[in-house]
């Protein structure tokens, strides 16, 4: 059950992030990058052994997905293509299609934001932690696309980030 009385603190510093999911990742930057400007795409292969521990609904699993991220503004954009596993993407296509997937929230501590998350009763769909240089960095989907329209996603960035597999559009 919802806590409808429940204020989320996490939500005070605002939207980071818009994450949208496509079919092609060359494809949609590519289109990013000729119709808007937006470049300097950088490309990660997110899964085994870059993500050391993921899960879904709870349950350990594997999944792998490229993505891509840049700035339009202030706005990180990142573009997710879908590769393997059941995942929340793969949900939201079979439900949707392709589309903006995620609004991404900056949290500085993401067991204090998921601990607070469950007394709101909003249950974690899926996540993946371990992806920074020093083993840290944390993302996790909350299931709120009913209660807001749109899923959340909370991200505690590593300290040291891997380099890219490829930049694109650089500038």
């Amino acid at each position: 059950m919802i806590d409808s009385k429940t204020k989320l603190s996490f939500l005070e510093k605002g939207i980071a992030q818009v994450g949208i999911i496509v079919p092609s990742l060359e494809e949609a930057i590519h289109q990013y990058w000729h119709l808007f400007g937006i470049g300097n795409w950088h490309i990660y292969t997110y899964g085994k052994p870059l993500v050391k521990k993921m899960s879904y609904h709870g349950q350990p699993t594997e999944y792998k997905m490229r993505v891509a991220l840049s700035y339009f503004g202030p706005m990180r954009v990142e573009l997710i293509e879908m590769l393997e596993g059941e995942t929340v993407y793969a949900d939201f296509v079979r439900e949707h299609g392709y589309g903006v997937h995620h609004f991404g929230i900056l949290v500085d501590n993401m067991m204090a934001a998921l601990a607070e998350a469950e007394r709101a009763g909003i249950k974690v769909m899926m996540e993946g932690a371990g992806f920074g240089l020093d083993g840290d960095g944390h993302y996790a989907y909350l299931d709120t696309e009913d209660l807001i329209g749109v899923t959340l996603e909370l991200i505690e960035r590593p300290k040291g980030r891997v380099p890219p597999e490829k930049i694109m559009y650089p500038q």
